[in-house]
């Protein structure tokens, strides 16, 4: 059985590339999951900001090394808009998150961002 402990890390890359007109995350994706292969490293987090005036994105990924390896994918789905973030909002988003990650096999994390058209995109992180 696995316990937080097996999450703590304090290794971390950053990654800096274009959010794609669909949303995707494109080569920036490929660019993290390349490096958490090349290093033989265990993907424990991600944190994803995305910055309106240049639509790109900045991610972090938080790692150990020496650890169990295992490759990682990065997904990402819109879960919609909202503007006014009220109750119902809120629900009808985490009912979203929830659907989309059951889709998923073997989610480590997830990060979200919000786009300047208040668009909700959640990123997912998979151990594959």
């Amino acid at each position: 059985m696995s316990t937080a402990r097996d999450q703590v890390h304090a290794r971390f890359k950053l990654f800096t590339g274009e959010l794609g007109g669909d949303l995707s995350l494109g080569k920036l994706a490929n660019d993290v999951e390349a490096f958490a292969a090349s290093q033989k490293c265990a993907a424990k987090s991600i944190g994803v900001e995305y910055l309106e005036h240049e639509r790109r994105l900045v991610i972090s990924l938080g790692y150990i090394e020496g650890g169990e390896t295992y490759p990682v994918r990065l997904r990402s789905v819109s879960l919609g808009t909202a503007s006014k973030l009220d109750a119902a909002a809120l629900a009808r988003l985490e009912k979203r998150m929830c659907d989309e990650a059951e889709k998923l096999k073997n989610v480590i994390c997830h990060e979200l961002f919000v786009t300047e058209k208040d668009e909700f995109v959640m990123v997912f992180m998979t151990a594959e």
